[in-house]
């Protein structure tokens, strides 16, 4: 494994960052860290709550605008932040809507179910440096947009099957994730293909990403049924907060709906918003991540203050009444 990092040389009270390669001989896939300084006037050295962000990309890439903004996000709310590149079929840089997927062949190294065990390798990374970085171990959470909110689904769903824990193989390692966000999620490839197939040029989309994801016959009834975590809930599934728009073309909210109802009927802890105008990857839905004035919609970016309402319920940092500062004048110390 390689790091690059970004921290100061003069030193110390710095945001850390570093680009981390997360499997031999793969450069593909790496973790870039937002690591908040310990600095004695916030929490100090207390251990913080972190979230590993998964960008979409219809498993083809992994989008910027759904990384770092998104990550930076999580860190104004007081949480260190990672952004992974998990496996996908394309190369940094390359566009899945311009290129002619049927003349890739998938990639088994990049194929289901590699990449939630990449989400799994993060978790492994970030216990193994967690003195070092001040993580809570505990309280790791995952995000995910579009393809990659299917893929922290499907993490919930898998993370304490045999798929997950024996290729980390170390009973010392945290893989539970202690919240899980997923914005405008694909849950349930059996629905997918019934409604993909309505629109000729969706479905063409969806035939090539797929198969890069689960191979050449994508489509049989095993393949959809394992790929879906609406399907899959048990009570292994954290805590989860869904979002999405009504006026997603690409991928409909029903996916929101069909996997909130699989929390509610098994009993897990969620909260879903659905917003009423926007259509699919909006990402943090502000000027922050947009590429343009579409992608800029007050309603939708709504959701990062109220994933972060709801968050406080699993993350909140243990604070003091007062600071010393006002602790000193409340005790008459000074004067």
């Amino acid at each position: 494994m390689s790091r690059k990092s970004g921290l100061s040389e003069r030193g110390k009270r710095v945001m850390k960052t570093e680009v981390i390669q997360l499997l031999e001989g793969r450069d593909d896939v790496t973790l870039t860290t937002y690591i908040l300084d310990a600095s004695p006037e916030m929490v100090g050295d207390q251990p913080r709550p972190a979230v590993i962000v998964c960008p979409g990309g219809a498993y083809l890439s992994c989008s910027d605008r759904e990384g770092e903004p998104v990550a930076l996000a999580f860190a104004r709310m007081g949480y260190h932040a990672f952004v992974l590149r998990y496996s996908v079929a394309l190369k940094p840089g390359e566009n899945g809507f311009e290129t002619d997927l049927k003349s890739i062949e998938p990639d088994p190294a990049k194929m289901h179910p590699q990449p939630m065990r990449d989400i799994a390798k993060a978790f492994a990374y970030i216990n193994a440096h967690a003195k070092e970085w001040h993580v809570d171990v505990n309280r790791i959470g995952i995000c995910g947009f579009s393809a990659g909110a299917h893929n922290c689904a499907m993490y919930s769903t898998h993370w304490a099957k045999l798929v997950i824990q024996e290729y980390i193989n170390d009973s010392n390692v945290v893989l539970r994730p202690a919240a899980c966000i997923l914005g405008y999620p694909l849950t349930d490839y059996v629905y997918m293909k019934e409604n993909a197939s309505k629109d000729p040029r969706n479905f063409a989309f969806f035939d090539g990403s797929n198969t890069q994801f689960l191979g050449k016959n994508w489509d049989s009834e095993e393949k959809l049924l394992d790929a879906s975590p609406a399907r899959l809930v048990d009570e292994n599934v954290p805590p989860t907060f869904i979002w999405t728009t009504s006026g997603d073309k690409l991928v409909p909210n029903q996916h929101s709906t069909l996997y909130a109802l699989a929390l509610a009927e098994g009993n897990i802890p969620y909260e879903l918003h659905v917003f009423q105008d926007g259509d699919h990857g909006l990402a943090t839905a502000d000027r922050a991540s947009a590429q343009a004035l579409s992608q800029v919609n007050a309603d939708a970016a709504k959701w990062i203050p109220l994933c972060s309402d709801w968050l406080v319920k699993y993350f909140a940092m243990d604070l003091p009444e007062l600071t010393p500062w006002e602790s000193m004048v409340a005790n008459g110390i000074g004067f």
